[in-house]
């Protein structure tokens, strides 16, 4: 009742904010001004929609919808949208009128989330480098194993998802990220996600700094890799010298169970990258942690204790959120709630599933799962899903992505490297309840891409409406 409350007031409120508006009411002023193309595709899939309220797993819309959210931001909201907890941290900091940004002082909310950071992580990380996201803290492990090793080349896992600055673009193998932006980084090599063989080889060079990998391939289809291939990459990255650096900004702060995903299997990197979820997801924030010998490499004497900073990475309401979110996370104990549940879930869609052609696989760890679809092998089912695919490989999943937001009021996304998986990332804080919603949910698709070719047929007219914008 209190959100439904909520959202009524939030709707009144913006309807009159827009009488109030000078804007011009022929083009939104997004459209114009930022990016229509987002704003042409969405409304394609027949997601444009208008949020007025967000609380936990579940986002309310102006014509009165109720959502639930499976994406969490791409694994942005571990503790749901909007925490409670999180936002009365953050009024209170601001009501403090402390020192937010100025850039002259010792910041000590950033010291203390550095060391519970670092406490919970383990192993051999005991500094911290703060920056405002994911791709930002990929661009920090390229200087800072650089400087290290004193080698330029930097190994990387195919496959992987990295960011999408130019170095961390460097980092990643899909031409549909890399093409039209010119040369990136030199001396950058991809190597087989879960090949110990090829890593070895490629090692044994001893030209790169470091072997940047997620421990958990998130956008490659929810990707685990054999038991031992991360400790064997660990014992191979430290025979030739090299840096283990894990990029755990999807699976970190207790996404699939324990705080690092590197804990499933047992390592201990040379450098972690985490963001996302790191403050609540109001609040952009990354950090990357590291070893004292890789941090004391780049910050050797007070001359250059500025040589590599960013302007918002230690301000006070990210360290502030930075703070509230992991005190959420360990008192409600969500990342062994999340393990639980998530195992649950997969269960539960496996015996629901998995009779179906074109299920291959349900996988994951925690709250990260992946459903993995193949083609139809009914020929009248497998001719139509071919004539759309054509167009663009990701097709299906977008039709399914659809599928289940209009008629399911599921919000999800599909892999960006592996348009047949589904990618199944609620808020750690999801319900059982909402979790069978869900499991209900994708049976009902599921056995309508199997049964009807309607589903097909109306994919096919998404794919004229896509002809047509193009």
């Amino acid at each position: 009742m209190q959100n439904k409350i909520l959202s009524s007031e939030m709707t009144m409120n913006q309807m009159s904010a827009a009488k109030d508006s000078s804007a011009p009411a022929q083009q939104p002023l997004y459209e114009k001004y930022v990016n229509p193309q987002w704003v042409r595709l969405l409304d394609v899939l027949g997601m444009n929609v208008h949020y007025t309220s967000c609380l936990g797993s579940e986002l309310f819309t102006g014509d009165g919808r109720r959502i639930l959210d499976f994406n969490s931001g791409y694994c942005v909201h571990n503790v749901g949208h909007n925490h409670p907890a999180v936002v009365r941290a953050l009024k209170a900091e601001l009501d403090r009128n402390g020192p937010a940004m100025l850039q002259g002082h010792v910041p000590e909310l950033a010291g203390e989330l550095a060391q519970r950071l670092c406490t919970h992580a383990g192993g051999r990380l005991s500094k911290v480098f703060f920056c405002s996201s994911g791709s930002e803290g990929v661009e920090a492990v390229i200087k800072f194993a650089r400087a290290h090793t004193r080698r330029a080349g930097i190994l990387y896992a195919g496959g992987g998802f990295h960011g999408l600055t130019c170095g961390a673009l460097s980092l990643m193998d899909n031409p549909f990220w890399t093409a039209e932006f010119g040369p990136l980084l030199p001396q950058t090599k991809a190597v087989r996600f879960g090949d110990l063989g090829e890593l070895g080889k490629q090692l044994a060079s001893k030209k790169f700094a470091a072997f940047v990998v997620e421990p958990i391939q998130a956008e490659a289809g929810v990707l685990i890799p054999p038991p031992d291939y991360l400790r064997q990459a660990q014992s191979l990255c430290r025979r030739f010298g090299t840096l283990l650096v894990l990029d755990e900004v999807q699976t970190g702060m207790y996404r699939t169970g324990p705080f690092l995903a590197a804990h499933h299997f047992g390592v201990e990197p040379d450098m972690v990258i985490l963001a996302k979820a790191i403050s609540g997801g109001l609040v952009p924030s990354g950090a990357v942690l590291m070893s004292d010998a890789v941090y004391n490499s780049v910050y050797t004497s007070f001359k250059r204790s500025i040589i590599h900073t960013s302007t918002y990475s230690e301000n006070s309401l990210s360290m502030r959120a930075g703070l509230a979110t992991m005190d959420i996370l360990a008192e409600s104990n969500l990342g062994e709630r999340g393990a639980q549940l998530g195992e649950h879930l997969r269960e539960k869609l496996t015996s629901r599933l998995s009779r179906y052609d074109m299920i291959t696989e349900i996988r994951g760890l925690g709250m990260m799962s992946g459903i993995e679809f193949r083609p139809p092998r009914k020929i009248r089912l497998r001719i139509l899903f071919e004539a759309f695919s054509k167009i663009h490989p990701a097709m299906f999943g977008q039709v399914l992505v659809m599928r289940l937001f209009r008629d399911k009021a599921i919000y999800s996304q599909i892999c960006g490297n592996n348009f047949m998986v589904l990618k199944v990332a609620p808020a750690l804080v999801i319900s059982e309840s909402q979790l069978d919603e869900f499991v209900d949910a994708m049976e009902s698709i599921v056995e309508l891409m199997h049964a009807s070719t309607g589903f097909w047929t109306e994919a096919l007219g998404m794919a004229r409406r896509v002809i047509n914008v193009i």
